[in-house]
């Protein structure tokens, strides 16, 4: 990461909520093509995530506490803030030394970029405010949030608007927090109702919903130069596994989360 970060341009999308067993399922049955063609492997990784809910796990991931591989460590990280004692700090390891990755890369030169999803960023209180907050420029509009049925496509609209807005040679770092795989997601799925809720295959829908737009975010992403992506879930969330529903909770089905970096080449097919 020492030659990439200053180099790169850098993109890390969350996919709010993304199940890890969903995510693989529908990559292996190829409903996702245009994110399969740049996962490694076209499989996602196994990761443990770094909370059960949006709040903490975001927290961890800016301060470079990425989803953990879910194997025997430890895992050099790629990003860490300077402290001593840390076992998952190593040579390849981007240290900073500001409270958090975000600031840290605003002190390299990086323009950072928030387009906000779920609640924890729509900026409409102080709690609401605190992970936005972190960025130079914050995005958030109620077309963006999960009672949206097209928010991602608002998402990247956005995404599009800002990196336009940038002078060729100023790096960016870009964070996109999709809402669409949060409940509730029942919109997604042709002929589903509100009055039956979100399930599984809601779930699923929405994640190819993400999938038929998200080439247009690769696209602007790396419409400079080439483009550090991470793609991760947050946290994934229970739909009556062994009778628990939702997240903030110890069960695998939120614990268990895809993961994928990778590289976008310059002007990446949309």
């Amino acid at each position: 990461m020492n030659e990439v970060v200053g180099s790169h341009d850098l993109l890390l999308v969350t996919l709010d909520t993304l199940r890890y067993d969903v995510a693989a399922q529908l990559a292996a049955e190829g409903r996702i093509p245009n994110l399969a063609r740049h996962l490694p492997g076209g499989v996602w990784e196994k990761r443990h995530a770094p909370g059960s809910f949006t709040y903490a796990s975001h927290q961890a991931i800016f301060a470079g506490f990425l989803p953990t591989p879910a194997s025997p460590g430890p895992h050099p990280r790629m990003f860490a803030a300077r402290f001593a004692g840390s076992e998952t700090t190593a040579g390849r390891t981007w240290v900073f030394d500001t409270p958090d990755l975000v600031s840290g890369l605003a002190d390299a030169g990086y323009r950072t970029v928030c387009i906000g999803g779920v609640g924890f960023f729509n900026k409409q209180g102080a709690l609401g405010s605190v992970l936005p907050g972190l960025f130079q420029e914050s995005h958030w509009e109620p077309e963006f949030g999960v009672a949206s049925p097209t928010s991602f496509e608002a998402q990247v609209a956005c995404a599009e608007k800002a990196v336009a807005g940038l002078p060729d040679d100023q790096r960016l770092f870009l964070f996109v927090n999709a809402s669409a795989l949060h409940q509730p997601n029942w919109f997604h799925l042709p002929g589903a109702t509100r009055e039956a809720g979100d399930s599984i295959e809601t779930h699923a829908a929405a994640l190819e919903y993400i999938d038929r737009h998200i080439g247009r975010l690769f696209a602007a992403a790396s419409s400079r130069r080439r483009c550090f992506t991470v793609v991760c879930s947050d946290h994934g969330t229970a739909y009556g596994d062994d009778g628990y529903t939702g997240h903030r909770l110890g069960h695998k089905a939120v614990w268990t989360v895809p993961y994928a970096h990778f590289f976008l080449e310059p002007g990446a097919a949309r």
